[in-house]
């Protein structure tokens, strides 16, 4: 698609002509549940007063702490893993990955009040993931699969150099029933992937959900080190490679 193409798709969900930014980090989690032969993922609503894609669907996630790099884990990435996210073209190092990774489990938590991670004490003095500590939940990154990579466009308000990690339901050690502490979505739903692609969700959300899809016909138990594919502009053009 052409930077044309791009700006009219997603002229009702970002604002453009903004100066020249640097994306910054972010990470999303595509948790998901398989029964039968179906597979279904959480998504949740943002909030209709957001500025920021009021009532869309999304996945739980959101910009990267650098200080989730120092949260004690169970277990790290998976050497396939960390390989794909630091490959030379993400600028990523390994506790830069690990960042990334962590905080798309927090958002998970925040967003959605699913811990993901093993059964253990587990304390630490971030605020932020005071919850893990409160339902003894140590944070495991092991299950987590990097399966997309996406750069906002240039000219938008917001810019985000975001990783798309899937887990599966089996990975999360507790469920709130309250849910998260933040009120970014007002309501969380299980959608087959198919239906997901037809709600009210970013273009580019449609997309992963197609990647995705794609990748669970051809691999459905979702092996390490798979193919990732990443989006970007490059000469006002959107293109896409495999990482």
């Amino acid at each position: 698609m052409t930077k044309a193409e791009v700006d009219k798709v997603e002229g009702a969900e970002m604002e453009t002509k903004a100066p020249p930014l640097r994306p910054r980090d972010a990470a999303t989690l595509l948790l998901l549940d398989r029964q039968g032969d179906e597979f279904r993922v959480l998504m949740g609503r943002r909030h209709s007063s957001h500025v920021f894609m009021p009532g869309k669907f999304v996945f739980p996630g959101g910009r990267t702490d650098p200080s989730d790099g120092r949260i004690p884990v169970a277990d790290g990435l998976l050497p396939e893993e960390e390989a794909k996210l630091t490959l030379r073209a993400s600028r990523a190092t390994p506790t830069r990955a690990r960042a990334i990774a962590l905080s798309a489990i927090r958002e998970t938590y925040e967003e959605a009040g699913l811990l993901i991670g093993n059964r253990g004490a587990f304390a630490t003095s971030r605020p932020d993931w005071q919850g893990f500590a409160e339902n003894g939940v140590m944070p495991s990154l092991r299950g987590l699969r990097f399966v997309a990579r996406a750069i906002t466009p240039p000219g938008r308000v917001r810019r985000f150099d975001t990783r798309f990690l899937a887990a599966w339901r089996d990975d999360v050690a507790v469920e709130l029933p309250q849910g998260g502490p933040t009120n970014e979505l007002e309501e969380l739903v299980w959608l087959p992937l198919e239906e997901a692609r037809q709600a009210d969700v970013p273009a580019i959300t449609r997309t992963i959900l197609g990647e995705v899809q794609e990748r669970l016909a051809d691999d459905p138990g979702l092996h390490p080190g798979g193919p990732v594919p990443f989006y970007r502009m490059l000469n006002h053009r959107f293109v896409r490679d495999l990482l």
